[in-house]
């Protein structure tokens, strides 16, 4: 009676602190999203700078979606479109908390960010003549990936060399392998902005509302990948928590100065909300996966994280419910 009581308490706690962080945008919508970060974007900068923005999102989708010209679907579940849109919003976020706290950061600069954040993990993407595995296998080598891709792309879209090697500055942030402190930079704005990408890799796919039963997703890249010291799904469950509090979050307050925290100054200006809902979100879902880890019975750990969708209904001519 014990266990069950707990693990009450603990999806309530887990449905409630998530709900209010999703609640602000559907994230399961790609054009809700961009939407959204085009409404962070106005609050500090003039609408016409966010118009290239528009074009890079659709070819972003393109890509995703197999379409882009000379590249396959994307087939790695845990980094899809959604976990890009994670970073995407977070990224949008941290941005305006910095503004709101600090002053306004160069509008160029995080138009680069921008599109970085998006491209980031196109190195996941395998090639129209790749017939291989999945994009998985590219696991250990995807920011060189990514930055080859972006190098094309700035081309394509007009933009100069300097913003293509920003570009790739904000990606290496997102490799848990490098020391962000040690990357040089232009100017402290840009290494601000850069860190942010990184930052916002990190807090936005850990405080997802899916991020536990993508765990799974995420062995399976790692699996095919040959990573390391993941003998099975189960070892990469029991080191999720690890990971967060020896290096996640050690990169997240040293290597990228803190700047999780400019998330608050977000949620309190625009909604009126005090508090840092990515690093609740965070702390919630790990003390969750904790819990399971040690009460659930052997092999029923997936069902109790798996998150309960909504019903989509179909509704006919006369508004019945079709199956």
């Amino acid at each position: 009676m014990e266990n069950i009581t707990k693990d009450k308490r603990y999806d309530k706690i887990l449905k409630n602190e998530i709900a209010q962080l999703t609640k602000l945008v559907d994230i399961d919508s790609p054009n809700a999203v961009l939407e959204e970060v085009k409404c962070i974007f106005i609050q500090n900068y003039h609408v016409k700078d966010f118009l290239i923005m528009r074009k890079v999102f659709k070819d972003f989708i393109t890509l995703y979606n197999g379409l882009y010209p000379g590249y396959k679907k994307c087939n790695t579940p845990y980094h899809d479109i959604n976990h890009s849109m994670d970073t995407f919003l977070a990224y949008a976020r941290l941005v305006d908390g910095y503004n709101i706290r600090e002053k306004p950061l160069p509008v160029k600069s995080v138009v680069i960010g921008l599109i970085a954040v998006l491209f980031h993990d196109s190195g996941y993407i395998q090639k129209k003549n790749d017939n291989v595995g999945t994009g998985a296998k590219y696991t250990k080598n995807h920011e060189k990936r990514s930055m080859e891709f972006l190098k094309k792309y700035f081309r394509l879209i007009g933009f100069d060399e300097k913003s293509y090697e920003l570009s790739c500055k904000m990606v290496r942030c997102t490799d848990l392998k490098e020391d962000a402190s040690r990357i040089r930079f232009g100017s402290n704005d840009e290494k601000i902005l850069a860190h942010i990408v990184g930052t916002a890799d990190l807090i936005g796919q850990m405080a997802s509302r899916t991020y536990l039963e993508n765990l799974s997703y995420l062995y399976r890249e790692f699996k095919e990948s040959q990573m390391p010291g993941y003998d099975s799904e189960m070892d990469l469950l029991r080191n999720t928590v690890k990971f967060y509090d020896n290096i996640a979050k050690i990169k997240l307050k040293n290597e990228l100065g803190g700047l999780f925290e400019y998330a608050r100054d977000h949620f309190a200006k625009r909604y009126g909300i005090d508090r840092n809902l990515y690093v609740e979100s965070i702390e919630k879902q790990l003390g969750y996966l904790t819990m399971v880890m040690e009460t659930a019975p052997r092999g029923s750990y997936k069902e109790k994280l798996r998150r309960k969708r909504k019903k989509t209904k179909k509704t006919g001519k006369k508004g019945k419910n079709h199956d």
